[in-house]
C-alpha cells in the first residue's frame, strides 16, 4: 500500500526553500521525493528540492485530502482576505467567489464566466486585511481547479500528488511578486520598439495592403512601430512559407517597412500540414519529432491547413529542429514571431484539442514519456521557448520578440501574450483592464488585449475609449477578425481618429518611463502594471477598483461606461498626494493621468516610431513632491536592442528633487553603467495640483532650480486652469445608433440583466432576444457558450438552422424587477388614471422590497416579428417562490394572419436551441429516462442524436459534468415537445426542444414551457 493510499488527509509537511519566507508543502515525505519535475521554477529541480537553513516557521499551513486519485489542498486565511491572480481569467478583478480550471483552451468569444482560457497559472495572490500579502503556487501541470468560492479560503484540486509553494506573507504584494520571480524567472527584456503601438488584422491580404496601412499611419501623423502578418500570408496555411502571389517578395516588403520605421511580425502555428513534399513535414518526419497516438503512429488532427501533425516540443531534438526552422525563417527580415493556436487547438473535436491519451516522448528532466494530459498546459510555453531560442540564435545582436497565445506560469521568460479572441463590446472593454492586471499579478507583465475587440464591429466611441486607456497597457496592439469593418485608428470618423492620435502620442511620450519599468521588471521582478491598491494595500476601498491602474507611480483613471466620459466618473484615488496632468490633450474619452507625490518620471518627444528617438533628444522630467517636499525617480537607457546592457553598456540615472527655502533643486543622485551622459537639454516640470505646472530648462546632469511660486501666484494659476476647463467644449465621440427614444427603445439596445435567487441571466434583445449569459451563482458556473450575435440561448420558427426568430430585433414588452420595473409599453397612461395609480403602487412596493429582500421575482417579456403576421414571444422568469430555477415560456403567436389564408399561418416549428459550454468535454454527458422507461447516458462520441415518440426524455434531461459534480436539469412538457435533439460540437453541446410542425392561428399558438435548474450529482 502506497503512502498516498495510507494518508487520506491531514496537515501538509513543509520545509523552507529559495529564500526567507518561502515554504514548500507536500502531503508526505515520499511525495516530496517522487514529485514531478517543475515547469514553474527556473531550475526545475534543484531550487525547489533544496531545503533552506532557517528557523522561521510558516505563518499559514495548508491541509490536504486525497480522494479518488485527486489531491485537494486548502489554505484558510484571515477573514476579509482578498484574492487576485489565477493568471489569464475573465470577469472581476477581486476573485472571491470565483472558480477556474487550468486547462489551456481555444476560447474564442469567451465571456465573464468562462472558466478556462488560453493560459494556465495555478497561482493565487492573497492580500491580507492588514495589507500584507502572500502567494500560493500549486506546482502541477495537470488540469487544476482553483476554487475561491469560500471566503478567505484557497482550494486547489488536481491529480495526486503535487507540492504547494507558499510565498510569504510579506509586507506588500510587490514583495510577493519579486519573490515569485526569483522562483519562476522574470520577463525577457523586450526590444524597445516592441513597446510602441502595433497594428494587426486577420488578415492584411497582400503586401500592397500592408504597405498602404503603414504609409497611412505616417500620413496621418499617428505613431506606430509594428505591422503584423496573420495566417493568410502563408501558402495554403503552411508554416514557414509565403503565398507566391500576394506576398511574392517578403524581404522587399520588410525592407520597405523598415525604411518608414516599421517592424514586421509573422505568425507561426504548431499544426504542420500532413503532406509529403512539404519540406517542414518531410524534415520533421525524418527527425521523428511528431506527437504520437497511443499506438505509436503520429497523431493527425485538423487545423487551418487541413490534416496536420504536431511537433513534440517536450523533446530537445524537436525544439532544436523547430529553432533551426525559425532561424532560417528570420533571414526573410522577420522582426518578431507570433505563436498562435498553440493550446494546442484542434478543429472538429469536442475537446478543442488533441486526445489526452496522445504520447509525448519528453526529455527526462521534463518528466519523460507521458500522455498529453501531463504536458497539455505547457505545450504553448515550450513552443514559445523554441521560437525564442531560434530567433536568438539567428542574430545574437538582437533581442527576440515572441508573442504566444497559450502559456503557463513562467512563459514570460520567452514571450509576451495577449488576452485572446475578445469581443467588440463594452463588457470586454471594461474587463480588459482586470485581465491585463491579473496576468501581471501572476508573473506575466507584458500583456494587453486586442484593442477595439477581435470579434465583431467596434463603434467609434468604443474604439476611441479603448484606445484611450489601451495605449497605456504594457503591450499595445489593435487587432480584429475577418468579416469585420476596418479597425485601424482612422476608420471611425474624425473625432475618433483625433482621440486615437492623442492617445498614441501620450504613449510615445511615456516610452522612456515604460521602458524603464520593463528594465526593472527584467532585472528585479517588480511588476509593470498593477491594480490601484498597490499604492495603499491597507485600504479596503481600493481592492475592487477595476477602471484604474498603476504604471509605477503613474495612475491611469479610465471611464469604461459607454455613456459616461471621464468628466462624469468619480476619481477614487489612494491616500496621499496625487497630481493630475496631461499633455494639453484633455478629452472626456481619454483617461486621466495622476503622478504620485514623491515621484519623478521621464518623458520623451512623441516620435512616429521608437527608432526615431535619440539620446540627444530633449528629456523631460515630470515631478510631484511628497508631503516632505521630496521626490525621486529613475531612467534606464541603452541601445534599445541587443544584450550590451548585460555587460554594463547602459546609463541608469536616479534623479532627486527637494524643496528648501522656497526653491526646488533637481539633480542627479546616482548613475550606473558605462555610458557617458549625453549632452541634451532637460525640461523639469513641477506639478502643483489642480492642473497647474511650473517648469525650467537646463542641461541634463546639471543641478536645476525652480523657485516655488507664492500662494497668490498658485491661486492665480489655479484660477486660469479652471477658466480653461470651464471653456472646454470637447464632447464625447459620437456613437453609431445613438437615437433618443423612450425607455422601451433604450432597453432594446442595452443588454438586460435578470438577477435573483441562484441566477444571473443576460439577454440581448436586439439580436434574436438571445440569452448570452446563464451564470449559476452558488456554483459560479457559466453554462452558456455564447457571443452577442450567435450561440447562447436561441429560438427559431422553423426546422431549418437559424431560421426566422434567431437574429431579428426583439422589443422589450415588459420588464419587472426589484430594481427596475418596466410596465407594458402599449398601455396609454394619459388616458388611464388607474394605470398611473398602479404604477405608483408598484414603485412603492418595489422600494419596500428592495430594502428588505435580496431575492425578488425577475421577469422579462420579449417579442420578435418573424414575418407573415407572426411574432415569437418569450417570457423569461426567475420566480420568487422557487429561486433555484428559471423558466422560459415561449410561443409563436398569430397576430395578423390574413383571412385569405383561413386565419392560419405558414408552416412553423418552435425550435429551442441553447448552446451549452463544456468545461470538461470528456467528463460530460446527457442523462435521461425515456418515456418508455429506458435509461440513457449520451456522451460526446455519439455526435448528433434525435429522440422522438416513446424514446424521447420523459419531461426531463440533464447535462452532467462529472468533474465538478454538477448537472443542469432541463424540464419541459412532453405534450408540447415532439422531438429532442443532442448535438455535440467543439467544446459545446446543443440540447434542443422541437414543437410539432404546423400552421398557427390566433386561437392555436405553438408553445413550449420549460425551466432550468442546477443540481449536485454524485
Amino acid at each position: 500500500m502506497s503512502q498516498m493510499d495510507a494518508i487520506k488527509s491531514g496537515e501538509m509537511i513543509f520545509h523552507p526553500i529559495l529564500e526567507e519566507g518561502v515554504f514548500r508543502f507536500d502531503c508526505s515525505a515520499d511525495d516530496r521525493v517522487t514529485a514531478d519535475p517543475s515547469f514553474c521554477f527556473l531550475d526545475n529541480k534543484t531550487v525547489r528540492d533544496t531545503p533552506l537553513m532557517t528557523h522561521k516557521l510558516p505563518s499559514y499551513k495548508p491541509t490536504f485530502e486525497c480522494l479518488l486519485g485527486k489531491q485537494i489542498v486548502k489554505l484558510q486565511l484571515p477573514a476579509e482576505t482578498s484574492f487576485y491572480g489565477t493568471g489569464e481569467v475573465s470577469g472581476q478583478l477581486e476573485r472571491t467567489g470565483k472558480r477556474v480550471f487550468t486547462w489551456n483552451t481555444d476560447a474564442w468569444g469567451y465571456g465573464t464566466g468562462t472558466t478556462s482560457l488560453y493560459q494556465s497559472h495555478p497561482w493565487v495572490l492573497a492580500l491580507l486585511p492588514n495589507g500584507e500579502a502572500l502567494g500560493v503556487l500549486a506546482d502541477t501541470t495537470h488540469r487544476c481547479e482553483i476554487d475561491l468560492r469560500k471566503e478567505s479560503v484557497i482550494q486547489f484540486c488536481a491529480l495526486s500528488s503535487y507540492p504547494v509553494i507558499v510565498f510569504g506573507p510579506f509586507s506588500s504584494p510587490t514583495d510577493v511578486l519579486v519573490s515569485l520571480s526569483h522562483a519562476v524567472g522574470t520577463v525577457f527584456m523586450p526590444p524597445k520598439w516592441s513597446l510602441g503601438y502595433q497594428q494587426c488584422r486577420w488578415s492584411y491580404d497582400s503586401d500592397k495592403r500592408v504597405l498602404e496601412v503603414a504609409k497611412t499611419f505616417r500620413d496621418k501623423d499617428m505613431p506606430c512601430d509594428v505591422i503584423w502578418m496573420d495566417i493568410d500570408y502563408m501558402d495554403g496555411f503552411r508554416c514557414f512559407t509565403f503565398d507566391k502571389e500576394r506576398f511574392q517578395d517578403p524581404k522587399s516588403l520588410v525592407k520597405d517597412l523598415h525604411q518608414i520605421g516599421f517592424k514586421a511580425i509573422w505568425m507561426l502555428d504548431p499544426g504542420i500540414k500532413h503532406e509529403g513534399g512539404y519540406f517542414v513535414y518531410d524534415t520533421g518526419s525524418k527527425n521523428d519529432v511528431w506527437i504520437q497516438q497511443a499506438d505509436g503512429k503520429p497523431f493527425v488532427g485538423e487545423v487551418w491547413p487541413g490534416p496536420c501533425v504536431f511537433p513534440d516540443f517536450t523533446q530537445s531534438k524537436a525544439r532544436s529542429w523547430w529553432a533551426d526552422l525559425v532561424k532560417e525563417f528570420t533571414s526573410n527580415g522577420v522582426d518578431g514571431i507570433w505563436n498562435d493556436m498553440n493550446e494546442p487547438a484542434v478543429f472538429k473535436t469536442v475537446t478543442k484539442t488533441m486526445p489526452e491519451s496522445n504520447i509525448h516522448r519528453g526529455d527526462d528532466e521534463l518528466g519523460g514519456r507521458q500522455n498529453h494530459s501531463y504536458y497539455h498546459n505547457v505545450y504553448g510555453m515550450l513552443m514559445a521557448r523554441s521560437t525564442y531560442e531560434g530567433m536568438k540564435s539567428a542574430d545574437e545582436r538582437k533581442r527576440p520578440f515572441v508573442l504566444t497565445r497559450a502559456g503557463f506560469i513562467g512563459s514570460q521568460r520567452y514571450a509576451a501574450t495577449w488576452t485572446g479572441d475578445n469581443l467588440s463590446n463594452w463588457e470586454h472593454l471594461h474587463m480588459s483592464i482586470s485581465m491585463v492586471l491579473q496576468l501581471g499579478l501572476s508573473g506575466q507583465p507584458l500583456s494587453g488585449p486586442d484593442i477595439g475587440g477581435f470579434a465583431g464591429n467596434a463603434t467609434p466611441r468604443l474604439f476611441g475609449r479603448w484606445m484611450g486607456f489601451g495605449s497605456m497597457f504594457p503591450f499595445c496592439r489593435g487587432h480584429t477578425e475577418k468579416g469585420t469593418v476596418d479597425h485601424e485608428p482612422w476608420s471611425f470618423g474624425e473625432e475618433c481618429e483625433e482621440v486615437c492620435r492623442l492617445a498614441l502620442k501620450r504613449r510615445y511620450r511615456l516610452i522612456p518611463h515604460i521602458y524603464t519599468l520593463f528594465y526593472l521588471a527584467h532585472t528585479m521582478g517588480v511588476p509593470v502594471a498593477t491594480p490601484t491598491f498597490f499604492a495603499d494595500p491597507k485600504d479596503p476601498g481600493l481592492r475592487k477598483l477595476e477602471n484604474s491602474f498603476l504604471l509605477g507611480p503613474l495612475l491611469v483613471q479610465a471611464s469604461t461606461m459607454p455613456r459616461e466620459g471621464l468628466d462624469k466618473v468619480l476619481h477614487l484615488l489612494p491616500k496621499g498626494i496625487w497630481r493630475r496632468f496631461d499633455f494639453d490633450d484633455s478629452h472626456p474619452d481619454l483617461p486621466a493621468l495622476y503622478l504620485q507625490g514623491g515621484s519623478i518620471i521621464p518623458l520623451g518627444p512623441p516620435h512616429q516610431h521608437v527608432d526615431q528617438s535619440s539620446l540627444s533628444d530633449d528629456l523631460t522630467l515630470l515631478v510631484a513632491l511628497d508631503e516632505h517636499g521630496k521626490a525621486k525617480g529613475v531612467l534606464f537607457e541603452d541601445d534599445g536592442d541587443g544584450y550590451g546592457f548585460t555587460q554594463g553598456q547602459y546609463l541608469f540615472t536616479e534623479y532627486v528633487a527637494e524643496l528648501k527655502s522656497s526653491v526646488i533643486t533637481l539633480q542627479v543622485h546616482t548613475s550606473k553603467g558605462s555610458w557617458k551622459r549625453p549632452k541634451r537639454r532637460l525640461n523639469v516640470r513641477l506639478l502643483l495640483g489642480g492642473g497647474a505646472v511650473i517648469d525650467t530648462w537646463g542641461m541634463d546632469g546639471d543641478s536645476l532650480e525652480i523657485s516655488m511660486p507664492s500662494e497668490q501666484e498658485v491661486t492665480s494659476l489655479f484660477g486660469l486652469i479652471r477658466k480653461l476647463l470651464n471653456a472646454e467644449t470637447t464632447k464625447l465621440i459620437p456613437d453609431i445608433g445613438e437615437v433618443p427614444g423612450h425607455k422601451g427603445t433604450e432597453l432594446s439596445k442595452t443588454p438586460v440583466e435578470l438577477k435573483s435567487g441562484d441566477w444571473i441571466l443576460k439577454v440581448v434583445p436586439w439580436i434574436g432576444g438571445r440569452i448570452i449569459s446563464m451564470e449559476h451563482l452558488p456554483s459560479g458556473t457559466q453554462w452558456l457558450h455564447s457571443r452577442i450575435e450567435i450561440n447562447g440561448y436561441e429560438e427559431y420558427s422553423g426546422t431549418e438552422y437559424r431560421s426566422a426568430g434567431c437574429s431579428e430585433e426583439y422589443d422589450v414588452i415588459e420588464r419587472l424587477s426589484a430594481t427596475n420595473p418596466e410596465p407594458k409599453e402599449n398601455i396609454e397612461p394619459l388616458k388611464n388614471y388607474g394605470y398611473i395609480l398602479l404604477v405608483l403602487m408598484i414603485q412603492f412596493f418595489v422600494c419596500r422590497r428592495s430594502v428588505g429582500h435580496a431575492d425578488e421575482e425577475e421577469s422579462l417579456l420579449l417579442e420578435g416579428d418573424i414575418g407573415g403576421g407572426l411574432v415569437l414571444q418569450r417570457q423569461i422568469t426567475i420566480p420568487k417562490d422557487d429561486p433555484k430555477v428559471f423558466r422560459i415560456d415561449s410561443s409563436i403567436i398569430a397576430r395578423q394572419v390574413g383571412a385569405g389564408s383561413g386565419g392560419f399561418s405558414r408552416l412553423v416549428c418552435l425550435r429551442v436551441h441553447p448552446t451549452f459550454s463544456l468545461l470538461h468535454p470528456t467528463e460530460s454527458f446527457v442523462s435521461f429516462t425515456s418515456i418508455n422507461g429506458s435509461k440513457h447516458e449520451i456522451g460526446p462520441e455519439s455526435g448528433e442524436q434525435v429522440y422522438q415518440g416513446d424514446c424521447m426524455p420523459n419531461g426531463e434531461w440533464t447535462l452532467v459534468d462529472k468533474c465538478v459534480g454538477l448537472g443542469l436539469i432541463n424540464r419541459f412538457k412532453t405534450s408540447e415537445v415532439c422531438k429532442c435533439l443532442i448535438h455535440w460540437g467543439t467544446g459545446d453541446v446543443n440540447l434542443e426542444l422541437w414543437s410539432e410542425d404546423r400552421p398557427v392561428s390566433k386561437e392555436s399558438p405553438l408553445e413550449i414551457h420549460h425551466e432550468y435548474e442546477v443540481t449536485r450529482v454524485s
